[in-house]
């Protein structure tokens, strides 16, 4: 598995689209930061076919140190929530039925 990052996609976007590097790199970190604006304001994004992303509240527990055994209490928080789209769970999935994972020779 090779991870892919935001400079990846920037390069090949900008090769698609025949724009600067810059250009594309300013759009998509836009972009980014509108999902997290409107996270923070407390609303959901909902992509088409790409997913949903929403605020969860986790509730407030005790946890457990595994190490000292010493109980710890956790407070409850928001969470960012990702729920994958149609079109990206077919083809996600279709592609590891064709792919074999890569092995050393």
């Amino acid at each position: 598995m090779q991870t892919t990052t935001k400079r990846d996609l920037c390069e090949k976007i900008a090769r698609r689209t025949d724009n600067t590097h810059m250009v594309v790199k300013k759009t998509i970190q836009m972009f980014l930061d509108e999902i997290i604006s409107e996270l923070v304001q407390g609303n959901r994004i909902e992509l088409r076919d790409f997913g949903v992303f929403e605020i969860r509240q986790r509730a407030a527990r005790k946890a457990r140190n595994p190490r000292t055994g010493e109980v710890a209490f956790v407070p409850a928080k928001n969470v960012v929530v990702f729920k994958v789209g149609k079109l990206m769970r077919e083809k996600v999935g279709n592609a590891s039925k064709t792919q074999q994972p890569s092995q050393g020779t």
